[in-house]
């Protein structure tokens, strides 16, 4: 059995006599960790209102042709890819604390490069390095948060890494309207600066300490976050060193969560909500809209309460029937958007220009603004259909998880139960 099973079956911390811990640091470690996941959405918003300024461009600054944009903004994909990989090494390996303080790096540096950018190489090297901070800081973020949380307010601690997600895609686009890229990107390297300041200061996780047989140092740690000594269950010698093996997928109740997991992940990536993120501002452009910065801002902050939204009404309507009702609402604005773009083209002025904080006036509207808020409308269901599936998605990830884990528990004899064809959730 894992010590991430252990945890899920039997929490190796558990308060005495049923006490809830009053400690209240355990809220700024908790901040101190959710500034990575800031820095990742800022990393992720950065290119939608970089890429136009770095067309406007004078020289000597670097200018972007469009192939260079196209990789701007994607190019962080392959860099979070490699940080995805890097950061599962270090979890175990450097620890929680360490390895949220080593991501710090390369968001630092990837800013400044980008700051001191001469050449597109430069840029594009800029971003890389992000995208590497943020494979690591989804990844590690998320487990320190969880680990250091008592059970009462883990589930709240918990949904606040991808609210902060997307706050950073916001803050991006709000600073993007009246910071030009390289000022940008010196704002990009504040919360990742904060962060690594306040991780210092916060204590290794306990679980990790405890894995590591350091019992002194984990009841340091507790009465640190939690404000009391609690008691715990060590975890087996060796335990932390049994992983995931390839058998174990000929088990109903490995297989069928892993390729559910998986073709969601896959379908939901596809769904292309990742390029609107990146390109925002430069679709609105497109679109020919007169403020394609606010139109950019409007979506972000749509984001932003639908994945609070989400996160309220979840546990009420079942993770099962957000997800389908996210995928209509995407099917559905992302024909309105292309249904859009189809009359702009036969439109005898092809352009919408509109103002969208323009007052009503009881002149005959122009056709082309109530097409603009077509394309607002569209692709704020679609963001908010995407925030909810997001949400929902590593929800049901979440529960597959913990559904598993619940039928590995240890039997009397130290036997295990295995799923079968009568165990299967599904």
């Amino acid at each position: 059995m894992t010590p991430e099973d252990q945890e899920e079956t039997q929490p190796l911390l558990r308060p005495p006599g049923g006490s809830v811990p009053r400690g209240r640091r355990v809220f700024l470690a908790a901040f101190a960790a959710a500034l990575g996941p800031l820095s990742f959405g800022f990393a992720l918003g950065y290119s939608s209102p970089a890429i136009p300024s770095l067309r406007r461009a004078a020289p000597p600054a670097p200018r972007l042709s469009d192939a260079a944009a196209s990789w701007f903004g994607a190019i962080v994909t392959l860099g979070a890819a490699a940080g995805g990989v890097l950061g599962g090494w270090l979890l175990d390996r450097a620890g929680r604390k360490l390895s949220l303080l080593i991501c710090t790096v390369p968001f630092v540096a990837g800013f400044a490069v980008i700051t001191a950018a001469q050449e597109v190489w430069m840029l594009l090297g800029g971003r890389l390095l992000t995208g590497l901070a943020c494979g690591v800081a989804s990844l590690v973020a998320p487990v320190y948060i969880s680990e250091i949380a008592y059970p009462e307010v883990r589930g709240l601690l918990g949904s606040c890494v991808q609210l902060m997600v997307v706050s950073g895609i916001l803050l991006a686009y709000l600073a993007g309207r009246i910071l030009e890229w390289r000022w940008l990107a010196v704002l990009g390297c504040v919360p990742p600066s904060f962060m690594l300041l306040l991780m210092c200061c916060m204590p290794e996780t306990p679980r990790f300490l405890l894995t590591q047989h350091k019992r002194q140092e984990a009841l340091a740690a507790v009465h640190f976050l939690w404000g009391a000594e609690q008691d715990w269950e060590e975890p087996p010698v060796g335990a932390e060193h049994q992983g995931f093996q390839l058998a174990q997928l000929r088990r109903p109740g490995i297989y069928k969560p892993f390729a559910i997991g998986t073709f969601l992940m896959v379908f939901q990536q596809l769904s292309g909500i990742n390029a609107v993120m990146f390109y925002a501002e430069t679709i609105f452009e497109e679109a020919k809209f007169k403020d394609s910065s606010l139109a950019s801002v409007i979506v972000g902050a749509i984001q932003v309460l639908f994945t609070a939204a989400a996160a309220l009404v979840m546990d009420r309507a079942g993770r099962r029937l957000l997800l389908a009702l996210s995928g209509v609402v995407m099917v559905f604005s992302t024909s309105a958007f292309g249904a859009y773009f189809k009359l702009m083209q036969g439109s005898p002025s092809n352009s919408s220009h509109a103002d969208l904080l323009a007052p009503v006036s009881m002149e005959p509207a122009d056709p082309s603004v109530g097409l603009a808020w077509l394309a607002v409308g569209s692709m704020c269901l679609f963001i908010a259909g995407g925030a909810q599936a997001l949400r929902s998605f590593l929800a049901r990830l979440r529960l597959l998880r913990q559904q598993r884990r619940f039928h590995l528990v240890l039997r009397p004899g130290n036997q295990r139960e295995d799923f079968g064809a009568n165990h299967s959730p599904f």
